[in-house]
């Protein structure tokens, strides 16, 4: 192994387009595999921020890609491979986004080649910043006390069961990296989303942190490269995510994103740095309990389906009748004379004709609210049994998951192998004593949604798309937190 002698920080980046070029494929932007790689005199550390779903298991990107990378790395740049970080930033275009599994490891190995090339003297400091408009918590708060989440799989919850939303995390927390002659060389920001809102064609994108690495490096200029990574943004989605009035386009989102980082990076001095890695594997246990929540949910279904019955409407006859009584709830079969005309001579036919139809119109209504819980009941079922198959096809009760901090002088960025939701990001945090504490989350592996152990029982999407138990967040935290004493 190389053994570094000069007490000089340097870094270097380079990227490598890794979009597909198959037949009939239509790239709105390209999709990139960006290295940086930071060398204080005695630490080497790689971080690759790739536009991907995730590091294995869904999406283009195998579950031997990482051990393919970072074995190349070790053994041609004399980079010791744990010291390697991949983020993937789970854009979420439909299709094929990819080149070939091959082509990714080379591609992505030619990246961090080249920023090894270009290694040249640096100055780095670190900061936040802030952006709190373009995400909302998806999983909403429901008066019963469960989640209900914001999805195109299923239909919204009932406003009026509707009592709040969760916490995002608005921080954008900023690496900002310049040589020695005060130009900055790349700028590495950590933001906590969902890319799922794409562009309006369709088409292969990055997603907003696409957009929003191109607002930073075209207002920069000099070759800036831009890096994002991905933060603890599982139960995240983008504020417009559902909206039926306007074009799906990420691209407003990621120019606000990109802006605030920018607004930011101005205000952020930099220095010269040490660097750490400190890099744990830990024992993920995986959930046991998915027949009885099958069980739970077909209950609920079958007392769905039972009060079903003793519908007198269809379609055709439900939206006259309640448009009707939506346009004049007071007299809603006639002139309001006629009523009166009525009341007067002691005819309650119109009264009674009402109290019937009103009563056919609440049923239908219901039914309706009932199919919308049914088609979620149906979604939730079918993923549980999915996870099931998975856990029970490893024929393991455990996982291993990897856990790698990084230092960079006052700053200490955290890995994550599964999508974690906010309040796992917060906790990290929180509980570091480091000035800046940032979480790469859907890093070095992909372990599906990583929810707080309270939310198991709460019904979100994010613990149904989930096949460890409950216990995973406290290993978790615990292993982050030690790892951050030890850097």
């Amino acid at each position: 192994m190389e053994k570094y002698t000069t007490q000089i920080l340097r870094a270097g980046v380079a990227k490598s387009n890794i979009t597909t070029d198959a037949p009939g494929t239509v790239v709105n932007d390209p999709l990139y595999a960006k290295a940086l790689v930071i060398d204080d005199g005695n630490t080497r550390v790689v971080i690759i921020a790739m536009d991907a779903v995730a590091i294995g298991c869904i999406g283009d990107i195998k579950d031997d890609f990482l051990p393919k990378l970072r074995t190349r790395i070790q053994n041609e740049l004399g980079i010791d491979g744990r010291n390697v970080l991949v983020n993937a930033s789970h854009t979420h275009p439909p299709g094929r986004l990819l080149c070939d599994d091959e082509e990714q490891v080379s591609r992505t190995f030619d990246a961090v080649s080249r920023a090894l090339l270009n290694m040249t003297e640096v100055k780095i400091g670190v900061g936040v910043g802030l952006e709190d408009r373009i995400m909302i918590n998806r999983t909403l708060k429901m008066k019963n006390g469960l989640g209900w989440t914001i999805r195109h799989a299923n239909p919204c919850p009932p406003d009026n069961e509707v009592e709040g939303v969760g916490r995002v995390d608005p921080e954008i927390g900023i690496i900002r990296i310049d040589k020695l002659d005060g130009k900055p060389l790349a700028v590495v920001y950590n933001f906590a989303c969902h890319p799922l809102l794409g562009v309006p064609k369709g088409t292969i994108t990055a997603n907003y942190p696409g957009f929003a690495s191109n607002v930073i490096e075209e207002n920069l200029g000099d070759g800036v490269m831009a890096l994002f990574l991905q933060g603890a943004g599982g139960d995240i989605t983008e504020v417009l995510y559902k909206d039926n009035d306007r074009p799906r386009d990420s691209e407003p989102a990621g120019t606000m994103l990109g802006l605030s980082a920018l607004k930011a990076l101005h205000d952020i001095k930099t220095e010269n740095v040490e660097l750490k890695v400190v890099s744990e594997t830990v024992d993920f246990p995986r959930r046991t309990d998915v027949p009885q929540q099958v069980e739970l949910l077909l209950q609920e279904q079958a007392e769905l389906l039972a009060s079903l019955r003793f519908t007198s409407l269809n379609f055709r006859t439900f939206l006259p009748l309640y448009i009707k009584y939506s346009l004049n709830p007071e007299y809603p079969m006639d002139y309001s004379y006629h009523y009166v005309q009525s009341e007067q001579i002691g005819n309650t036919d119109l009264e009674a004709m009402d109290k019937v139809n009103k009563a056919n119109i609440e049923k239908y209504l219901s039914n309706i609210r009932a199919m919308e819980r049914l088609a979620r009941i149906q979604d939730k079922i079918a993923t549980l049994k999915l996870h099931k198959a998975f856990n029970d096809e490893s024929g393991e009760d455990t996982i291993k998951a990897e856990i790698m901090g990084i230092k960079i002088g006052d700053c200490v960025l955290i890995s994550c192998p599964t999508e974690a939701l906010v309040e796992v990001g917060l906790n990290v945090k929180n509980a570091s004593p480091y000035k800046h504490t940032f979480m790469a989350a859907y890093s070095n592996g992909y372990m599906h949604y990583g929810p707080p152990a309270e939310d198991y029982n709460k019904g979100g999407y994010e613990v149904t798309e989930c096949f460890l138990a409950p216990e995973w967040q406290q290993i978790y935290e615990q292993t982050a937190a030690e790892i951050i004493r030890k850097l």
